[in-house]
């Protein structure tokens, strides 16, 4: 009966493999990492010989001879705050459904990552940067220099130097806002995100495009700045209520503090849609499940990542591409229950 060498020395090499399949120690290494330079049936019978030995990769050995650490990177401009759970939760489960098998990921805040000065060709193969705001620059042009790979997601970034992919926050506000213009309402207030943040700041510009193209007018007071979420969305939409001057329909930047807003709606009596209307932004997966379900802006996040996930492992291969890409991603308005047609003339009582 033939011996099994793990049984033999404790340990299955690749060396082994290769005696046993009668091929070069390099068409092992070839063949155990996917490359399709090895003929099929070949490479069949070495990984048919691998799984039956037990053979298990020396990950460390093979960082030190490719030279890399099957790591990608993916900073958050903050994670502590603006980005949302929901938010966050959603890009990592992307990013881990789309990556090849082999990379494991680590998340971070750019503000932790700048503090410890980690980042490097030898931590990571490469890096997606969820950008939230222009002070995330520095850290952009950091990356850069030092060539790693890279692929910027969320924010448009000027220039045109990285591969750039992000949402228009600007059209998305103004065509929500539109939308709920069309149905009756002219009395507003808003609940913004982070104002450091360029998605709030794109959000609230559409906002107000909107309206002034239909000539209305917004009291300041009306104007909360929140931090994308629960709690500030229902702490702001107390503040709302209480204020004398109750609007038809209240804007979130974003459906997280939608959430609150919602919630602090039923705690003080007030029926959404039948008192008073709510909009979110992002089509959070919750969304359509929430009572009312909420009217909202769909961002494809999903979209966005895969585009980002393709391009970042085609560059970690080596492909060279003329220019970056530069691509702006249209949100679309997904109506759902939440915001009530008004007659003319109708308000709050």
């Amino acid at each position: 009966m033939k011996s099994n060498p793990k049984h033999e020395s404790g340990t299955v090499t690749i060396q082994m493999i290769a005696k046993l399949a009668n091929v070069s120690h390099t068409t092992v290494s070839r063949a155990l990492n996917g490359s399709d330079s090895v003929k099929p049936a070949t490479k069949k019978k070495i990984v048919d010989l691998a799984n039956e030995l037990g053979y298990v990769p020396n990950y460390s050995a093979r960082r030190l001879v490719t030279n890399r650490s099957d790591t990608i990177g993916i900073f958050f401009s903050d994670l502590e705050t603006g980005t949302s759970a929901s938010f966050l939760t959603e890009v990592i489960e992307q990013a881990q459904r789309m990556l090849p098998k082999q990379y494991s990921l680590s998340i971070n805040s750019i503000r932790t990552a700048w503090e410890s000065g980690k980042v490097s060709v030898s931590n990571f193969d490469g890096v997606i940067v969820i950008s939230q705001s222009r002070e995330d620059q520095q850290f952009i042009d950091q990356i850069k220099q030092q060539g790693i790979p890279t692929v910027i997601l969320n924010r448009k970034v000027e220039g045109g130097t990285l591969d750039n992919y992000a949402f228009n926050d600007f059209l998305g506000e103004q065509m929500a806002t539109e939308y709920v213009i069309r149905m009756g309402h002219r009395k507003f207030a808003l609940i913004k995100g982070v104002n450091s943040f360029e998605s709030s700041y794109q959000r609230t510009m559409g906002f107000q495009k909107a309206l002034a193209n239909h000539q209305i007018e917004i009291d300041p007071a009306m104007i909360k700045e929140g931090d994308y979420f629960p709690e500030s969305g229902n702490r702001l939409m107390r503040q709302i209520l209480s204020s004398g001057q109750v609007p038809t329909c209240v804007i979130c930047e974003n459906d997280d503090m939608a959430i609150g807003a919602l919630n602090a709606c039923s705690d003080l009596g007030y029926r959404v849609p039948e008192d008073i209307s709510l909009i979110g932004f992002d089509d959070m997966s919750y969304s359509k499940y929430l009572t009312p379900s909420l009217t909202t802006v769909r961002k494809l996040t999903a979209v966005l990542v895969k585009k980002g996930i393709e391009r970042l492992t085609q560059l970690i291969q080596g492909e060279t591409f003329a220019t970056p890409v530069q691509e702006v991603i249209n949100p679309e308005v997904i109506v759902r229950a939440s915001v009530k047609r008004l007659a003319r003339g109708e308000s709050v009582n």
